[in-house]
């Protein structure tokens, strides 16, 4: 009876352990409830710059290949400038002719007014100076403009990279004949980007502006990346779909919301770069000091 007795004991006390320890992880849950919001809708965005053409031609070289590491500035791709560097040298000339009869225009104004005072010419022919002297002006202005044009487009001829980032979606080649705004590729600066997470309103009493912040990603399962929570967005995220919802019809049905909140990155959070735009995350706002 003795050795059942004790038998029964430790079985009593190893229940008791267990039911503490649930009840001590239901607690915790249960405050964590309040202090730490998470949500699954959630998405790692960041700034993507399409990449087009000022100017139509040939393609005269591709530097860069999809996923590859370009810093700003870098040139991306080049088109045959040969056909903008002659409409360079052309108003470059037509200036010219523009600037001599500018010149000489300006001669005839300044003998002109003389001979006016002197009472040798007539109110006409002044006049008449002075109108070639204004044309004159005019299309040598209109010339400089021309030039400035040309040797803009001229510097067209070769893509930038507009940021730090990575190249994809690159559907361009060497010898492709392009129009002016053409898709070419995509440059994605992956040291700017943030999470887009969408919470039930129900969630949002006490999230604010600051707040410390929790990242887990689903391609890196047990590592953490800290955050903070930068905005919220003014709106539901259906009340900005292409169809938001009809709420005056008599079939309404009491749906709670979700609203965009933007999450940003610790600057050291990513130093190597290995997050990627669109990845599924899970994103944990704590809404009070710890």
């Amino acid at each position: 009876m003795s050795q059942n007795n004790n038998k029964k004991k430790k079985l009593i006390i190893l229940l008791s352990i267990v039911a503490l320890g649930i009840g001590t992880l239901t607690a915790v849950h249960i405050i964590n409830g309040f202090t730490h919001i998470t949500t699954d809708d959630a998405y790692i965005e960041g700034r993507i710059h399409n990449i087009a053409p000022k100017v139509s031609g040939t393609v005269k070289s591709v530097n860069v290949e999809d996923n590859q590491g370009v810093k700003k500035g870098d040139i991306l791709v080049e088109i045959d400038p040969v056909d903008y560097e002659l409409k360079v040298n052309e108003a470059q000339a037509n200036l010219d002719i523009r600037k001599a009869s500018f010149t000489q225009a300006s001669r005839d104004k300044d003998r002109a007014e003389a001979l006016y005072k002197e009472e040798v010419f007539s109110k006409e022919k002044h006049e008449n100076v002075l109108t070639a002297y204004n044309l004159a002006k005019a299309q040598t202005e209109a010339a400089e403009a021309q030039l400035k044009i040309a040797q803009q487009n001229l510097e067209y001829t070769k893509i930038y990279a507009p940021s730090d980032g990575y190249v994809t979606s690159k559907s361009v080649e060497a010898g492709n004949q392009l129009q002016a705004g053409q898709p070419l590729m995509a440059v994605i600066a992956l040291d700017d980007i943030w999470v887009v997470a969408n919470y039930k309103e129900t969630q949002l009493k006490n999230v604010k502006s600051g707040q410390r912040a929790q990242v887990r990603v689903d391609t890196y399962p047990g590592k953490v990346f800290n955050a903070k929570v930068d905005s919220i967005m003014a709106g539901t995220g259906a009340a900005f779909s292409l169809f938001p919802p009809e709420n005056a019809l008599g079939n309404y049905v009491k749906v709670v919301q979700r609203v965009p909140v933007k999450i940003v990155f610790d600057k050291s959070a990513d130093e190597g770069h290995v997050l990627r735009i669109g990845m599924s995350c899970i994103p944990t706002i704590v809404t009070k000091n710890e």
